[in-house]
């Protein structure tokens, strides 16, 4: 049985360094592996050049859209978790809806960066409701059926 302090790196993980430069001898002398002559034998092309040709980083299409990687807005864009008004027509009349409630009662899986009712669908009984972010049809459609609602 092996012991923690007897482990090693397994058989070819660790490789030393090429050293070019140091004589014919070493197969890697004279011209250091980089052929004979030519700009990039000289060490004056800078990284992504292609010889005049269009780069690939200029070739490929810019990302556009919402996503984390495009023009990397989303590190500050806050992700709500998403309710309907339909989907509050469960609970019992005159019930106070929290974010709390809402995760208990798997309406909602996770609250992320807060709670956000939208209108869809439709409120029968009076609840007050609280949330980060109401939409203007989801208010009408609470106040409508005699409920509230409260901004945290």
């Amino acid at each position: 049985m092996v012991r923690v302090d007897q482990l090693g790196a397994p058989a070819g993980a660790k490789t030393s360094a090429k050293r070019v430069g140091r004589g014919t001898g070493s197969g890697h002398g004279k011209t250091s592996c980089r052929g004979h002559k030519g700009q990039k034998a000289r060490g004056s092309v800078r990284p992504g050049f292609e010889g005049g040709q269009t780069p690939l980083q200029r070739r490929l299409r810019k990302l556009k859209g919402i996503s984390k990687t495009a023009m990397n807005i989303g590190i500050f864009r806050k992700e709500y978790a998403i309710v309907n008004v339909g989907q509050l027509d469960v609970f019992e009349p005159n019930t106070v809806v929290t974010p709390e409630l809402l995760l208990q009662a798997r309406i909602v899986r996770e609250l992320r960066d807060g709670l956000r009712v939208l209108g869809n669908g439709e409120l029968s009984k009076p609840l007050t409701i609280r949330a980060n972010h109401f939409s203007s049809s989801a208010v009408a459609k609470i106040t409508a059926a005699g409920g509230s609602t409260e901004v945290l």
